[in-house]
């Protein structure tokens, strides 16, 4: 029988008009996965390009700083105040009209001539890039129930994608052209993306409209996780994963230009493709959870999160240990996240933006702790201690599963006929297929 794990049982019925009417072929997931992976991107173009920022505007070390500090900011603040606005608007005209304001965005960091100017519009461009959350929250409420799993894992891929790439290709870029380029590219790419999604989504919702104004929307996204246990359990999930996985990639990059490796910055830059392997996890995790493997995939994908850390610990003597541990490490964390994802989704189909803001935000919480934490360690304790604290947080992780795995609800698995026809369980007894 499969192991349902923390599936959950759906309180309402997706919106009509997009779960029934549209059909998600397999070219629009890719073009959602395209869609958040180039979002999602803008937010980290900026890390190999501070020095030359600063040397252009003439910014102090500490202002330069700053630059992605605001950014961060902007972002976490998009994630909830703009994201749950998807479940109260018509989610193709929200995506698109975000997408063009982070068009102009870009135009304003790519022309900026003074540091207070570009300041700001990186913090638009953080504040904008949360449409990545809005597009995954769409994709899964038009994804049917069986096939939900491998939707938010296909188009969760082109996230991990756009993340690991972003800081390779901004320093190509750079070099070839200069750093505003990154910036204009970026915006003439976001402009195509609105155009093919403005024609691809589905145009409209046979749904009601909603009653929620929009303080009610953002009290109830903070109610939501007052009444389910599961949404609070995965975002403690996400943010020790995305703590640990935040711990390696804000502090390799001062090992590796040290001794005795001393590398380039396009080399360490390069040590993102090695994680393009996480992409893969997306995809296999989304399928068991298809399966009702959720608690399962999580617990396995843990023990490799904690167990990546042994190797990395060797990282100042091999380049192989390196290696393996980042496929391991990202593997793990992109399986918890995308396993995270989907389980919640189907909560409350009706809520999938603030279900997924919410849980975003324990997501960028859990980011910042790792990178403040990471940064001041290696300075003080050096790599010993910053695998420490990665190993902590995967551990912390795994115990968290291992006290709660039998004590979440498990309801029975869906029959054939069940998935067929997209008829979710009553909520009055736990007897329905």
């Amino acid at each position: 029988m499969p192991d349902n794990g923390e599936a959950a049982t759906p309180r309402a019925e997706p919106r009509s008009g997009e779960g029934s009417a549209f059909v998600l072929s397999r070219g629009v997931v890719i073009l959602f996965a395209v869609a958040c992976g180039a979002a999602v991107a803008n937010v980290y173009f900026s890390q190999p390009l501070l020095v030359t920022m600063g040397h252009d505007l003439a910014m102090s070390p500490a202002l330069v700083g700053s630059v992605v500090t605001l950014t961060q900011v902007g972002y976490g603040l998009g994630l909830f105040f703009l994201v749950p606005l998807g479940d109260v608007a018509d989610r193709r005209r929200l995506i698109v009209a975000q997408l063009l304001l982070l068009v102009v965005a870009l135009a304003v960091v790519a022309a900026a001539h003074t540091a207070a100017i570009l300041l700001a519009g990186m913090a638009a461009v953080g504040l904008l890039a949360v449409v990545t959350q809005t597009l995954v929250a769409f994709a899964a409420s038009l994804a049917p129930p069986s096939e939900r799993g491998r939707v938010v894992g296909l188009v969760t891929s082109g996230v991990v994608i756009g993340i690991l790439l972003a800081r390779t290709a901004s320093g190509l870029m750079a070099d070839l052209a200069g750093w505003r380029s990154v910036y204009l590219a970026s915006a003439s790419l976001t402009a195509l993306l609105a155009l093919v999604l403005y024609q691809v989504l589905p145009r409209h919702s046979d749904a009601p409209p909603t009653t929620l104004r929009y303080g009610q929307l953002l009290r109830s996204t903070i109610t939501l996780f007052a009444r389910e246990r599961l949404l609070r359990l995965r975002a403690l999930f996400g943010l020790l994963i995305f703590a640990a996985f935040s711990t390696l990639w804000s502090s390799v990059a001062l090992l590796l230009s040290e001794a005795p490796y001393f590398l380039s910055h396009s080399a360490i830059g390069a040590l993102g493709l090695i994680g393009v392997a996480g992409a893969l996890a997306a995809t296999v995790a989304g399928r068991l959870n298809d399966r009702g493997l959720s608690r399962r995939t999580t617990g396995i994908a843990l023990a490799l999160l904690a167990a990546s850390w042994v190797l990395l610990a060797f990282t100042p003597s091999s380049l192989w240990a390196l290696v393996v541990g980042v496929i391991l490490l990202d593997l793990a964390v992109q399986a918890v996240h995308v396993t995270n994802q989907t389980l919640i989704c189907v909560l409350h189909p009706d809520a999938g933006s603030r279900l997924i803001g919410g849980y975003m935000v324990f997501y960028s919480i859990g980011s910042a702790t790792g990178a403040i934490a990471a940064t001041f360690l290696y300075t003080v304790a050096g790599w010993g201690a910053v695998c420490a604290l990665g190993s902590a947080f995967s551990c912390l992780g795994l115990a968290l599963w291992a006290f709660t795995r039998h004590s979440t609800p498990t309801p029975p698995p869906r029959s054939p006929l069940a998935v067929k026809t997209d008829t979710p369980p009553c909520e009055r007894c736990c007897k329905c297929p």
